[in-house]
């Protein structure tokens, strides 16, 4: 297999102007929210001095997506997706100019800044399911694993980047400047939106309220394909999400230096963006349901050699190895939803995957911590990860669609 195709498909930045600029904005957006998160903590942290408040943050930010995601995605499916993401995308832009301005100004109570976190979530919460019809709506078939990759390598870019840029310029400049720049970037995210046709939904559109979530539910229950995918990805964060044991494996394992705890947060990231840089032959085989099975199961496998091993070195490669096997599950899953979902329910699907992608590792941190609290560490991703392979098999024996070559998509040239 020759080295260009094992490199990331590009394909969509060549053959789409509009997906050029669609990427764009969303990667300086991403880049701007990284650092809103970093700076939030921060802000927080520095006005409580409490771990409850810290970890309110993340209750701000995860119940708006969770409460009103497949709402939002009904709503999606009812309108305009372009004019909704345009909208949301102004929404979370204000926000952070709130944001900034009070953070200028100081002195606010702690509930205004979870208050305006809260809100901009919720705009998240409506654009990220608008923004999920993009890319089937604006590439072709082939290369709509390509599109997702892409999305993928840029967003795992920006997670590095984001909280490093954060780091530096809170202390040059100050929180003020740091949410200001992320309303900026929102700016960006605008144009590339700005550009495209309406995007009315293909077919029968979504029923108001309850009874479009209803509708979205029982495509997703009796979908076999998208509902296994969902599945796997639940199997995968829920039974063995690791990152919540990482300072108690540190400690036990590594002499408790913050600079390995640093390591070992990092070596995710990484080798989630080395294996998308190299997903090239994977996004054109046409198997994402094959591909994402055995990624989430070595995802469980490498967890499980992670929690046996001593050698910090050695720890941080299999770290590597899970990022990298979870970035490749995850563009298979997406690949999965956004070309095995009709678009008219699309917004529904979408909101779905948004919600397991959020909670999914909110309850696997939960059940980490419980299992090494009550008993080590390594205990935790061991039992974790084992339980992940199981759970990851199951799903492979009870849903052989997901292996079989007719859900994937045509061979690349």
């Amino acid at each position: 297999m020759s080295l260009s195709r094992s490199l990331i498909d590009v394909r969509p930045l060549r053959t789409s102007p509009v997906f050029r600029r669609l990427l764009v904005g969303r990667t300086v957006s991403l880049l701007g929210g990284y650092m809103t998160l970093v700076t939030v903590m921060y802000q927080v942290w520095d006005m409580t001095r409490s771990t409850a408040w810290t970890g309110a943050v993340g209750l701000a930010q995860a119940l708006p997506l969770v409460v009103f995601g497949l709402f939002a995605g009904a709503r999606v499916d009812r309108a305009d997706r372009r004019r909704i993401f345009l909208t949301a995308t102004v929404g979370q832009a204000a926000c952070s100019l709130l944001l900034a301005v009070q953070g200028f100004a100081g002195h606010v109570p702690v509930v205004t800044v979870l208050a305006l976190v809260a809100v901009q979530s919720c705009f998240g919460a409506l654009g990220a399911p608008a923004a999920g019809v993009f890319v089937p709506r604006l590439l072709p078939k082939d290369q709509v694993p390509a599109g997702l990759a892409l999305n993928q390598i840029t967003g795992q870019a920006m997670f590095l980047l984001g909280p490093a840029l954060a780091g530096v310029l809170l202390g040059w400049l100050g929180i003020g400047v740091c949410y200001l720049l992320d309303a900026l970037s929102f700016g960006l995210a605008f144009y590339g939106a700005f550009g495209l046709p309406a995007l009315q939904p293909e077919g029968e559109p979504s029923r108001a309220g309850m009874r479009g979530v209803l509708d979205g539910l029982r495509f997703l229950a009796g979908h076999r394909v998208v509902r296994g995918a969902l599945i796997t990805d639940l199997a995968a964060t829920v039974l063995s999400f690791p990152v919540s044991v990482f300072p108690l494996v540190n400690a036990e394992r590594f002499g408790n230096s913050p600079r390995t705890l640093g390591l070992l947060l990092s070596a995710l990231a990484v080798g989630g963006l080395a294996a998308t840089a190299l997903s090239g032959s994977l996004t054109r085989l046409g198997r994402p349901g094959a591909v994402m099975l055995c990624a989430s199961a070595t995802w469980g496998a490498a967890l499980v050699a992670f929690g046996l091993s001593t050698d910090p070195w050695i720890g941080l490669a299999l770290l590597a190895v899970a990022g990298a096997a979870d970035a490749t599950a995850v563009v298979s899953r997406s690949t999965i939803v956004q070309t095995r979902t009709p678009d008219a329910l699309l917004g529904r699907v979408t909101a779905a995957e948004a919600i397991v992608g959020q909670a999914g590792p909110s309850l696997g941190n939960v059940r980490g911590g419980l299992v090494a609290g009550w008993s080590s560490g390594a205990t935790a991703l061991v039992t974790g990860g084992v339980m992940c392979v199981l759970a990851v098999t199951a799903v492979a024996a009870t849903t052989p669609e997901l292996r079989d070559r007719a859900t994937g998509l045509p061979d690349a040239p």
